[in-house]
């Protein structure tokens, strides 16, 4: 189904996750336990990143080919402008559309390591927007996902000016929006209602990354600019080993999840960590009975 068409057509919120290429043998041979066992849900895509600077760009091919094989559904490939000419990403969307990949998620990507800002390479492209209209121009078939970041992207000099450049990336052609991780739904309202004012119609879908670690979450949102609630903080600080802060985080995810449910949230993208505990136990928590006939977001 084309994804435009995706959240509407759903007699409930569409579930999603987010895997990323494994490192080792070992990895990839537990990836496909936990994917078996996180459709159990019944996901209606999944997403798979690569890694910096596009070092793992066949590697995801391969992995959302052999998801869709094995399971029939649609997939989607991260695709960013880091270190690629137009051409380079020419030849990517030319091979994910040969392997049926369904959909892309258009970013810009981060400044390789050690750079202070993001810089095209020559003949490449700048900005997320101007990847998104090559691939709607010149790869229409493709379903086009883009990102969102309800607490503005660490670049941003403002939450304005960063829904202003979202809006150009919608613009372009984007069918939906899937946001950055966010631990409080105060910011991910916050963030939809001025998006709706500055003219985004299209899906806005939150992202929920649960917590299982609280050392690994400090680092995660050090570095994207997300913030942990006080009460939050409080309660992984009381925490005496890394069972109970896994509880902690997925009742906080449950909570979370149940909130944006009841909002009409047209559904949720799950950031699994190539891991399927900690979502399931959030999915099994909320159950059917969490999803709302309403349709917003």
């Amino acid at each position: 189904m084309p994804l435009k068409d995706l959240y509407g057509a759903a007699n409930r919120p569409v579930i999603s996750f987010e895997l990323f290429p494994p490192k080792t043998p070992a990895g990839e041979k537990a990836l496909w336990g936990h994917v078996e066992r996180l459709m159990e849900f019944e996901p209606a895509y999944l997403t798979c990143t690569y890694g910096a600077g596009g070092s793992t760009q066949q590697r995801t091919l391969d992995i959302v080919g052999r998801f869709k094989k094995e399971w029939r559904i649609p997939v989607a490939s991260h695709l960013t402008c880091v270190g690629s000419t137009r051409d380079q990403l020419r030849s990517f969307l030319s091979e994910a559309s040969r392997r049926e990949i369904d959909y892309i998620v258009a970013l810009r990507g981060d400044p390789p390591r050690g750079d202070d800002e993001f810089r095209p390479v020559p003949g490449g492209l700048a900005h997320a927007n101007e990847l998104v209209a090559l691939i709607r121009r010149e790869f229409p078939s493709f379903g086009i996902a883009v990102a969102g970041y309800p607490e503005k992207h660490v670049e941003a000099p403002s939450l304005e000016v960063d829904i202003e450049h979202l809006r150009r990336k919608v613009d372009e052609g984007a069918d939906i929006v899937l946001t950055q991780l966010f631990y409080d739904n105060v910011d991910f309202f916050r963030f939809v209602e001025r998006c709706r004012a500055a003219g985004i119609v299209v899906p806005i879908v939150p992202g929920i990354l649960p917590i299982t670690s609280f050392a690994q979450i400090e680092r995660i949102t050090s570095l994207c600019g997300a913030r942990l609630p006080d009460r939050l903080v409080r309660k992984f600080e009381a925490a005496r080993d890394s069972a109970e802060e896994q509880r902690i985080g997925v009742e906080h995810a449950t909570e979370q999840v149940r909130g944006l449910l009841e909002a009409g949230v047209p559904g949720i993208h799950f950031y699994v960590l190539n891991k399927s505990g900690a979502t399931s136990d959030v999915l099994r928590a909320v159950g059917t009975s969490g999803y709302s006939e309403s349709r917003g977001g």
